[in-house]
């Protein structure tokens, strides 16, 4: 069995091949991994940041991509204003979307954290704060942490997904991989 970590930079698609326009320049795992026979356990949207799960194990695969198996997952969240702890008690008791209620999360404010600079860089606005979250949720719904944080009134800056289950992008450098 191979398990690959990889800390996807911006912009990248976290798939192999790019099925996008005709002509489109856009980058793809294959433009860093050249590991054959192993596929993405989950997505991470293109304007996220961060680690991906990679395996050649169905099995594997489909206990880290899919609900039922809750695995958690950690994200570093640069958002736009000062949360308060009404903000944060709602992400932990879970919220209201489209789709429906969402499963409570782990929630809290945090220190800037010490990422790699991000290409683009986020946009800073003088008169508007912005704040560090860590946001732990155990379902992966189509931009989902996304769309909790604004609709609790703070909109995301930045999305760095820092950890799956046990595995971490500690020490692992931008646009890096690994075997696990």
């Amino acid at each position: 069995m191979t398990v690959i970590l990889f800390n996807k930079p911006f912009g990248v698609l976290s798939q192999f091949t790019d099925k996008g326009t005709e002509g489109s320049q856009r980058e793809t795992l294959s433009n860093y991994i050249d590991v054959p026979g192993v596929y993405p356990a989950g997505r991470l949207d293109r304007d996220s940041e961060g680690l991906m799960v990679l395996t050649d194990d169905g099995q594997l695969q489909a206990k880290i991509a899919h609900p039922k198996f809750k695995k958690p997952k950690t994200y570093l969240v640069q958002v736009e204003g000062e949360p308060s702890d009404s903000q944060i008690a709602a992400l932990c008791k879970g919220v209201e979307l489209k789709d429906g209620l969402t499963r409570p999360a782990k929630a809290e404010r945090i220190d800037p954290p010490d990422l790699w600079p991000r290409t683009p860089p986020v946009r800073f606005r003088k008169t508007v704060p912005d704040a560090w979250l860590s946001l732990t949720i155990t379902e992966g719904r189509n931009r989902q942490v996304r769309r909790m944080t604004a609709h609790v009134g703070l909109p995301c800056l930045r999305l760095v997904r820092w950890s799956v289950g046990d595995w971490s992008l500690d020490g692992l450098a931008t646009g890096a991989w690994r075997k696990a």
